[in-house]
C-alpha cells in the first residue's frame, strides 16, 4: 500500500462517492494547498442519504441509523434518510445533529485512498474540487516538501480506515459463507385524514442478517461467531433495523414543517 505522495504522473482509476476530482497527493503540484479550518465542514454529505459503514461502526452507527447490506458485494450502508437526496443528519449548511454519529468515510473526507490505474496498488489522493482546500490555506498540506504532522494524520486516517474496509469485507465473506442473508422491506403505513390508516408502502428493500437463520447454525459455528467478535456487530445491525420507525418519524416531521 502507498501512502507517501507520488509522481505527478500518476493515474488512479474508478469513481468514489463525494470524490468530484481526486488527484495523487503530489508535493510538486500541490506544494502551495492547505485545508481550511471550517466549523461546518460536511455539507458535502449533506444530499446523501445512504453512506459506508465499516464493521466496527456498527455499534455507535446503530444508535444513530438503520444499518443495512446492498449491492453486488452487500456493503454494510448506514441509512441516513429515507428519500434519496437528502441527509437528516447532516445540514446543508455542514452541521451534524448532536445525536447523530458520523460515519468515518465521511470524516476522511478530502482525503482517500484510490487504485491506480492498473488496480495493483492503493495511492493517497485529494479531492481537489473540494471547497476544504485553497491555495495557501489554513493548514499546509506540505511544508519544506515534506507532507506536515496534519497531512500524516489524515494518511494515517485513510489506512486505518483501509484496514478496516477490508475487515468489513471478511466479515461480509463470513455471514455469506453461512448463508446468514435475506432480503427485507421497511414499510410506512400513512395515516388518513378521518383517522383511519392506508396501505402499507415499501419504501425500501434491501438485504439484512436473518436472525432465524443465524439461530439455526450449528453450536460449533455459533459459538465461532461470538468468539470473533462477529455475533456482537450481527446484533448491532439487528438491533439497528428498529431505527426505520425514528427515520420515517424524522421524516414526516421534515416535511410537515416545510409543508
Amino acid at each position: 500500500m502507498e501512502t507517501t505522495p507520488l509522481p505527478q504522473n500518476a493515474e488512479i482509476s474508478g469513481n468514489v462517492l463525494f470524490y468530484a476530482k481526486p488527484e495523487p497527493l503530489n508535493k510538486e503540484a500541490h506544494s502551495k494547498l492547505g485545508l481550511m479550518q471550517v466549523d461546518k465542514p460536511f455539507g458535502f454529505a449533506s444530499t446523501t442519504n445512504v453512506v459506508p459503514l465499516t464493521v466496527t461502526e456498527f455499534a455507535p452507527a446503530s444508535l444513530s441509523y438503520p444499518i443495512i447490506f446492498a449491492g453486488e458485494q452487500l456493503q454494510p450502508l448506514a441509512v441516513m434518510a429515507v428519500n434519496q437526496g437528502e441527509n437528516l443528519a447532516i445540514n446543508p449548511d455542514g452541521s451534524v445533529a448532536a445525536d447523530a454519529y458520523l460515519p468515518a468515510y465521511v470524516r476522511r473526507y478530502p482525503f482517500v485512498l484510490a487504485g491506480d490505474d492498473q488496480g495493483e496498488r492503493l495511492i493517497v489522493c485529494i479531492d481537489v474540487a473540494s471547497s476544504l482546500i485553497k491555495e495557501n490555506g489554513d493548514i499546509p498540506m506540505f511544508e519544506n516538501g515534506e507532507p506536515t504532522e496534519y497531512t500524516k494524520g489524515c494518511i494515517q486516517f485513510c489506512n486505518d480506515f483501509e484496514a478496516e474496509r477490508q475487515r468489513t469485507d471478511n466479515f461480509v465473506n463470513v455471514l455469506k459463507e453461512h448463508d446468514l442473508f435475506e432480503t427485507k422491506q421497511a414499510t410506512f403505513t400513512p395515516r388518513n385524514g378521518d383517522g383511519t390508516f392506508g396501505e402499507p408502502q415499501v419504501i425500501a428493500e434491501y438485504f439484512a442478517v436473518s436472525e432465524e437463520k443465524l439461530l439455526a447454525l450449528p453450536a460449533d459455528k455459533f459459538i465461532a461467531l461470538r468468539d470473533n467478535g462477529a455475533l456482537s456487530q450481527i446484533y448491532a445491525h439487528l438491533v439497528s433495523l428498529n431505527g426505520w420507525d425514528k427515520l420515517i418519524a424524522k421524516t414526516l416531521i421534515k416535511n410537515a414543517a416545510a409543508a
